[in-house]
């Protein structure tokens, strides 16, 4: 039997567009903040398309040797192991490098090669370089909002793909999410996004992450299962967003008077 859907829903053309350009061999860049959806619409659309999907979540130690593969000792034979960039180029898999500007630098050089007319990727290890499969797409995330200028995407990356911006839903939308998602009423479905868009709205607070979707669930799954509202979006929406006490307790003043 079919695995079943991953649940999602389309805030625009991103499913047209991903679909056109997987048939087009081009690599596709998600644009957005944490917990709009990217990682959701990434399973959804290979589950979509029957496609095997390798999912790599970056961070600031991630290599070309994590993707590429290594040699490894096996008994008394040194053999070489594929990395999950190799697998997905010779199998015919999407490939979604999760947040790629966290990684190393070499990545970004290693992956140059299969984003253009190339579709190849060299191995220097092995002296060898192996042609994508026909099927092969490779799908990366960023997060431009994160430590501006800090860690950013040359345009001459950029520019090897094409890429969709995620944003958070509209009100409707993202309360219909939250009941699809965990079963909560929709009245209170409705509460959780209204105290999230107020604190989208509330820059003065500094915060470096504001009140992602992903949030908005954990918080509607822990009412759903009994824990009170309050405490709930204290722990699963507050606590999460800052360690500073005195924000900390104005976002409680807050939430607790819009749950």
């Amino acid at each position: 039997m079919k695995n079943q859907s991953p649940y999602y829903k389309a805030i625009g053309k991103e499913v047209e567009v991903f679909e056109q350009t997987y048939a087009s061999k081009i690599p596709f860049l998600l644009k957005g903040p944490t917990g709009t959806g990217k990682s959701r619409f990434i399973e959804f659309i290979a589950h979509k398309l029957n496609k095997k999907l390798i999912t790599i979540s970056c961070h600031e130690e991630t290599s070309s040797t994590d993707l590429i593969g290594r040699y490894i000792i096996k008994g008394a034979e040194t053999v070489w192991l594929d990395g999950p960039l190799t697998t997905a180029v010779k199998e015919g898999a999407i490939i979604y490098l999760d947040e790629i500007a966290e990684a190393r630098p070499d990545v970004i050089v290693a992956i140059h090669s299969l984003t253009d007319h190339r579709r190849e990727l060299f191995i220097d290890k092995l002296g060898e370089t192996i042609k994508a499969h026909e099927d092969f797409m490779l799908v990366a995330s960023f997060n431009p909002g994160y430590q501006k200028g800090f860690k950013e995407l040359k345009p001459s990356t950029r520019q090897r793909f094409i890429a969709v911006s995620f944003a958070y839903p509209k009100a409707t939308l993202e309360a219909e999410i939250l009941v699809n998602e965990t079963g909560i009423d929709a009245n209170t479905a409705k509460k959780l996004v209204n105290i999230a868009t107020k604190i989208r709205n509330l820059t003065e607070l500094g915060l470096t992450e504001t009140v992602s979707t992903r949030l908005l669930v954990d918080a509607a799954k822990l009412i759903h299962n009994g824990l009170p509202k309050r405490l709930s979006v204290e722990v699963a929406i507050v606590e999460p967003l800052t360690d500073d006490l005195e924000v900390i307790e104005a976002l409680k003043d807050l939430c607790n008077l819009m749950i």
